[in-house]
């Protein structure tokens, strides 16, 4: 593919400078002078919005950067994209657009490098879709580029203990538990989040970070630093992530170097390790396999679960654990995770990186792993065992894959009624009557990608069933899927989905289900003349949206065992 330093720079055809003297007319008019014709253009995408603390933050590290490719050489065109907060959408229709939004993001970004033919793109991200989508489309058009993430936010504190969104989920369902009264659930509220950046723990915004940082599509150390400082400033590191992304993208113009000479299926290997070596989110696997999908690597669950099978969960984080990013930072961050990591044989050192260089050669001075310390545990004494994190499962009930989410439970067999709800919010609601008990297997369905539209997150449910104290006795199945901060006897991204025909659409009340770990299996004990009868009798749902964004999304989106993707 051409770019615009292709078409414009340098070249001596004058039919070619007369075509292009309107767009020069015109970027005189955005303060372009005639030196700025002869350098690298660069897009600058970023996702900024007051309306969530992981992204209130990023118009200033885009001014950062913007400087930054000034100084190194280069020239920006800079501009936003959309960002909806899953925090804030939570357990409400508009959680629907969340995950559309990676889409649409994506495709905001492909328009702009496109119709502007830059010659590189930096992108930017905060909440969790933004990240994914960040990389979507340098995969997908073969971009000279890379990725900076905003940072995570420091932990909030009430009492001495400390607090992140999560905290204030879980607040909800212990009080409507009767457990905390309604100035303690105010208190969780108002101390949970400081300031800016992503929520604080091994949620899927550090979940997915980290990995890209392991891909190789972001610097150093990024992953792991800190958004803003205690005095909600941003932080030291975090500019100088934004330099060195600037200085980096310059020199991967003069390398020629492209987003798929280093997103090969070994560096999606490194990703998948690394998440869950650290006990990352169960969305790792639907944005894995879309980065996957855009950069044309072949990787499916199968392969997910065999790359994955003998990786231990090293990471002591919440939601399951104790430790947010901030802990990790202060122990060398990413970067030694990663350097554990290769020096006890679990990544591909050959992998090259946006630095130019490979991983081994970037974490030659990577610092240990110390020693005195329970955040990351040693591959050798590790918190838990492979195939005890995120494990993939198949079954009557998800022939095409699903996800559970374990987090170190030792566990092997779940077997209850089903409690069967078509939308979220009948599901939580019962929750918080006190209507589901022990031993139970609630079903929540036609939350998938297209029977959502838009695969909702459940957190709200799950988090009422750990507020109640459930959350070890009652186990969650659905089409849609889950927080970062979820943890409990969790099950997501079923497919084929409800709303597809998936034997989830004919899952009755009371039905027994059934999770075998030792069989990696999902399943309800019924015979198949039974379910094939079942589903000859049942009929789709009539689309729940006609027209605008959902409505298209639910046309296209592929099954959930593909990423979810709309190309």
């Amino acid at each position: 593919m051409k770019r615009r330093s292709e078409e414009i720079t340098g070249r001596k055809n004058s039919e070619r400078w007369v075509e292009r003297t309107a767009a020069r007319t015109m970027l005189r008019a955005v303060r372009f002078t005639d030196e700025d014709f002869d350098k690298p253009i660069i897009a600058l995408a970023v996702p900024y919005t007051n309306g969530t603390p992981c992204n209130d933050h990023v118009r200033v590290l885009g001014d950062i950067v913007q400087q930054a490719i000034e100084d190194a050489g280069g020239k920006a065109i800079v501009f936003g994209t959309p960002v909806v907060s899953d925090g804030i959408s939570m357990g409400t229709e508009a959680m629907k657009y969340s995950l559309v939004s990676r889409e649409v993001i994506a495709d905001s970004i492909e328009l702009m490098t496109e119709g502007y033919r830059v010659d590189a793109v930096i992108t930017l991200s905060g909440c969790d879709k933004t990240i994914p989508a960040a990389l979507m489309p340098i995969a997908r058009n073969n971009l000279i580029g890379l990725t900076v993430y905003g940072g995570s936010i420091l932990p909030g504190e009430y009492h001495g203990k400390a607090l992140n969104i999560v905290s204030a989920f879980e607040a909800i369902g212990a009080h409507c538990a009767g457990k905390i009264d309604a100035q303690e659930l105010r208190a969780i509220e108002c101390h949970a989040c400081p300031g800016a950046g992503s929520c604080a723990g091994m949620y899927t915004a550090n979940t997915m970070a980290s990995a890209i940082e392991a891909l190789g599509m972001s610097l150093p150390g990024a992953a792991s630093n800190i958004a803003v400082d205690e005095d909600n400033e941003i932080s030291l590191e975090k500019r100088d992530d934004c330099t060195r992304a600037a200085q980096a993208v310059v020199a991967l113009l003069q390398s020629g170097l492209k987003a798929r000479d280093i997103m090969t299926r070994k560096a999606f290997e490194n990703a998948l390790t690394v998440a869950w070596a650290l006990g990352g989110s169960t969305n790792a696997v639907l944005h894995l396999l879309a980065l996957a999908h855009e950069a044309e690597v072949e990787l499916t669950l199968a392969d997910i679960e065999q790359v994955t099978a003998n990786v231990p969960l090293l990471g002591n984080f919440k939601p399951f654990g104790q430790y947010v990013m901030n802990d990790l930072h202060k122990i060398g961050g990413l970067p030694m995770v990663m350097r554990t990591l290769l020096d006890a044989g679990y990544l591909h050192g050959d992998c090259l990186t946006v630095t130019g260089r490979t991983i081994a050669e970037n974490l030659s001075d990577a610092p240990k792993r110390p020693e005195d310390q329970d955040v990351f545990y040693s591959p050798d004494e590790p918190y838990a065992p492979a195939k005890q994190h995120i494990r993939v499962l198949r079954g009557n009930l998800a022939p095409e894959g699903c996800v559970m989410k374990l987090s170190g439970k030792e566990m092997t067999k779940f077997v209850g009624p089903a409690r069967v709800f078509d939308r979220e919010e009948d599901a939580l609601q019962t929750i918080l009557d006190g209507n589901i008990i022990a031993g139970d297997v609630v079903v929540i369905r036609y939350e998938g990608p297209k029977g959502g539209p838009g695969m909702r997150e459940m957190l709200a449910p799950s988090s009422a069933l750990m507020g109640a104290g459930l959350g070890k006795r009652v186990a969650l199945v659905t089409d849609g899927r889950f927080s970062g901060g979820t943890h409990g006897i969790m099950i997501g991204h079923v497919a084929p989905e409800a709303q597809t025909g998936g034997v989830l659409a004919v899952v009755e009340e009371g039905d027994e289900s059934e999770i075998d770990l030792d069989r990696g299996e999902l399943n309800l004990k019924l015979g198949e003349s039974e379910i094939s009868n079942r589903l000859s009798k049942w009929q789709a749902p009539e689309a729940r949206y006609e027209r605008g964004v959902l409505a298209k999304y639910a046309k296209l989106v592929s099954s959930a065992s593909r990423g979810a993707v709309t190309s």
